[in-house]
């Protein structure tokens, strides 16, 4: 019987030995006196015995050398009690490992508040038995999670003496924004608790203490912080990993990203708050009246596990939180939204259902189509945009003439003329081109010693900081680094400029006709109000959704690139840091702020509500009058895929007029259009399911309309209800996408004080034959006060096998 150990009275499994403190053989008296008649006999069951110890040793501990943290999903509590949860959790451990003992040694984490499960270590035929047992929904293996890593709450509309207005006012007071991601650092003045109203009463977490943290590191601003590290340590445990980045083992960020979209979100006023001098001005996170609540799941190097971040929405969902803000995400492929390797779709299902408003970063896997993370249909996703503040920084040539590119590095340029030289002109090796990006080791030290060295980036695998780095590492005191349009600046260690193609040339040009070229690197200046703006950013990750296309993501857009905000300092000598940071991660705080105010605006808005508000009230005009852009390989006009329903506006979204509003019940439909067992919807909604009745997808209550498979006609429905002015009309106004008819039923909803919720209809057709890719429109609802748009995606296919073709 291989694996198993076999005696007189039972079998035991070699891997559940480890639970067993004794072993007792279990003999009469006439087996032993038989057994010790002859020292032969007795010789032979000492080597047995000396085998089977051998045995045994080597079984556990290739058991245990194979164990790996799997997240055992029972999907929604059966019970209202955490202990009975917990405790029925140690019972099916038991049950599965034999003892007590062994399930108390195996887990790591218990989910009992927003839904239950358990992490434990488990080897794969533990795994697998534990799977069989009833109602486990889903047994999988750990998996790590990445980070999608003052003016611009000015430019998107609110002013700090902004006067009459509904979120200026309330500023988020009252509700609580709980961050999921690596930490606070809670010197920081953006979380100084000065004017900050009491904790509210319905909250129930507690201030964690561990490395470097305690309960005086909370205050009236962050209310509450908690760290999980469980998960992150098993995944590791047998990498050896040497991590070069400081992290705590407390609620404290090791890496300043935590820190930094938790001042976005909600951070206090701070004056002259700026990074080495740039970008200076008055700080503030958009609810800065808003309480926060950190949960610590991501550590440098190590991600987010699954283990880790199911265990923060859980007690997130326990402690009270309005606002969960996440700036963390999958890779493509993308799992199914039942299925618990997308923990982030878990965890964000049961909180919604709780009434807790979710926003998730998009990723930064941008601009190439398809690549957009977190695409459930309850979460919030946001796409990232520039805003209208540059760094421009002077290149004066030896002949004279001046050129601009873009840096944030300051005080590190010496103010004279150098050499200059082309990257190209000083490889190591000429038989190949990595020179010409500078990539490492490429440049040959003599010749880049003292001088500029400029460098072309020939794709988006080399970057400015890599480059630098090679530069400097020859000898070189300054970059000029060319790539295609991108957006996002990087600070070096040397003085590092990034130009685009164009002006690369014209340098290149100057170095080539020049008989000693030589060049002046000059500090960059703040400047604002003076580029168009926004432009959907290069790194933004883009539609149509891959799993669920029939749902439009991104939801909206937010500024996310070179965002300042505080940040963990560069030393120990000080408390305070700020940084430009630029990514999704930074888009995605900016949401949950405005989402904190319109909630403490609105307490009994659900999170649906909420979604509507900002994507039917969105701009999709820039600072120039002209459609927002999006920025890419080459740049086009900004369509749903980038942006949603548009920029986000949150004057506009305190006051939509009509929302578009979805339930549990909507979404556990939706679920059923896409095919899922019952068995697996039902355990995650703990309701009865009955998917016998067909649901179209297309269908689901959004404040979008996205088709994307059009065969000839379609008929789309939808329910708003008012919440403006109590007797209001509102007319239909249809954009429809190019080479579709659309059609609207009622062209007209009037609400009164006994109506205020109403249905329509809208119906596409199209007479095209052949395959098209997305077009796009929209419908607008106006009472001539209120613009209520929703954008439409269309594409047109022909035959039943159409398959990205």
């Amino acid at each position: 019987m291989q694996g198993w150990l076999a005696f007189k009275v039972y079998t035991i499994p070699v891997e559940n030995f480890q639970s067993f403190r004794v072993f007792h053989f279990l003999m009469d008296s006439k087996t032993r006196r038989d057994w010790i008649c002859t020292k032969k006999n007795y010789s032979l069951v000492v080597l047995a015995l000396c085998l089977l110890q051998h045995y045994l040793h080597v079984s556990i501990i290739l058991v245990e050398a194979t164990s790996e943290v799997h997240i055992v999903y029972l999907g929604e509590k059966k019970n209202d009690d955490p202990a009975s949860t917990k405790k029925f959790h140690h019972q099916m451990l038991t049950t599965l490992l034999g003892s007590k003992e062994a399930a108390y040694r195996s887990i790591i984490y218990s989910y009992k508040h927003g839904f239950s499960g358990f992490a434990a270590r488990l080897t794969e035929s533990q795994a697998e038995a534990i799977a069989e047992f009833p109602g486990v929904v889903q047994v999988i293996r750990n998996r790590i999670h990445k980070l999608h890593t003052t003016r611009s709450w000015d430019f998107i509309g609110i002013h700090q003496h902004s006067s009459g207005n509904l979120l200026t006012k309330s500023m988020g007071k009252g509700t609580i924004i709980g961050l999921i991601d690596s930490g606070v650092w809670p010197e920081s003045k953006s979380f100084n608790d000065e004017g900050m109203d009491p904790i509210p009463t319905h909250w129930k977490g507690i201030c964690q203490q561990g490395e470097h943290f305690n309960s005086t590191n909370c205050n009236r601003k962050i209310i509450g912080a908690r760290w999980f590290r469980k998960g992150a340590i098993e995944h590791f445990k047998n990498l050896n990993r040497t991590n070069t980045v400081v992290d705590f083992r407390s609620p404290r960020d090791g890496i300043g990203h935590g820190t930094h979209t938790a001042s976005t979100a909600a951070g206090y006023f701070v004056k002259r708050a700026n990074y080495r001098g740039l970008a200076s001005g008055l700080a503030r996170g958009g609810a800065p009246l808003a309480h926060l609540a950190i949960y610590k799941a991501c550590w440098a190097f190590e991600g987010c596990t699954d283990a880790d971040l199911l265990k923060a929405f859980d007690k997130a969902i326990h402690d009270g939180v309005d606002i969960l803000s996440l700036s963390v995400g999958n890779v493509t492929p993308l799992f199914s939204y039942v299925d618990q390797r997308d923990s982030i779709a878990i965890g964000s299902f049961h909180a919604t259902t709780k009434g807790i408003t979710v926003v998730c970063s998009a990723g930064n896997d941008g601009p190439i189509s398809q690549t957009i993370v977190n695409t459930a249909p309850w979460l919030i996703t946001v796409a990232a945009t520039t805003i209208d503040r540059v760094f421009p920084t002077a290149i004066t040539l030896g002949n004279n003439h001046t050129l601009w590119g873009q840096s944030i590095d300051i005080e590190k340029h010496k103010h004279g003329f150098v050499g200059i030289i082309y990257s190209e002109r000083i490889a190591l090796d000429r038989t190949n081109d990595s020179a010409k990006d500078c990539q490492p080791g490429s440049l040959n030290a003599t010749l880049a010693s003292g001088k500029i060295v400029l460098c072309f980036s020939k794709s988006d695998q080399q970057d400015i900081e890599s480059a630098s780095n090679t530069v400097q590492e020859a000898g070189g005191v300054g970059l000029i680094f060319a790539q295609f349009p991108n957006d996002g600046l990087a600070s070096c260690d040397i003085p590092c400029i990034r130009v685009g193609y164009e002006v690369g040339t014209q340098i290149l040009s100057y170095i080539r006709k020049a008989r000693f070229p030589i060049a002046k690197l000059s500090d960059p200046k703040t400047v604002i109000g003076k580029w168009a703006s926004p432009r959907v950013a290069s790194f933004s990750a883009r539609g149509p959704s891959s799993m669920t296309p029939e749902v439009l993501k991104p939801d909206i857009a937010a500024p996310g690139v070179d965002i300042i905000a505080a940040f963990r300092p560069r030393d120990t000598k000080h408390s305070n840091g700020y940084a430009l940071l630029s990514g999704t991660s930074m888009a995605c705080p900016h949401v949950a702020g405005i989402a904190a105010l319109i909630k403490s605006a609105h307490p009994n808005w659900s999170p649906s509500a909420i979604k509507s508000a900002l994507v039917t009230t969105a701009s999709q005009t820039g600072t120039d009058g002209t459609s927002i852009s999006a920025e890419g390989l080459t740049r086009k006009e900004a369509d749903p895929f980038d942006i949603g329903g548009g920029h986000v506006d949150p004057n506009k979204a305190i006051d939509p007029g009509l929302i578009f509003d979805a339930s549990t019940e909507d979404y556990i439909k939706f679920l059923c259009s896409l095919g899922y067992s019952i068995a697996s919807i039902t355990r995650l909604a703990k309701t009865n399911i009955n998917c016998i009745t067909k649901t179209n997808g297309v269908n689901l209550n959004l404040p979008s309309i996205t088709i994307p498979n059009l065969k000839r006609t379609a008929t789309v429905t939808r329910t708003v209800t008012n919440v403006g002015h109590i007797n209001s009309k509102y007319k239909a106004l249809v954009q429809a996408p190019p080479g579709i008819k659309m059609t609207v039923e009622p062209q007209t909803l009037s609400f009164n004080i006994t109506t205020q919720i109403l249905p329509f209809k809208v119906i596409f057709f199209t007479t095209q034959k052949l395959h098209g890719d997305y077009k796009f429109g929209s419908l607008t609802w106006t009472d001539g006060e209120h613009l209520v748009r929703s954008p439409i995606a269309i594409r047109v296919i022909g035959f039943e096998s159409y398959n990205d073709v």
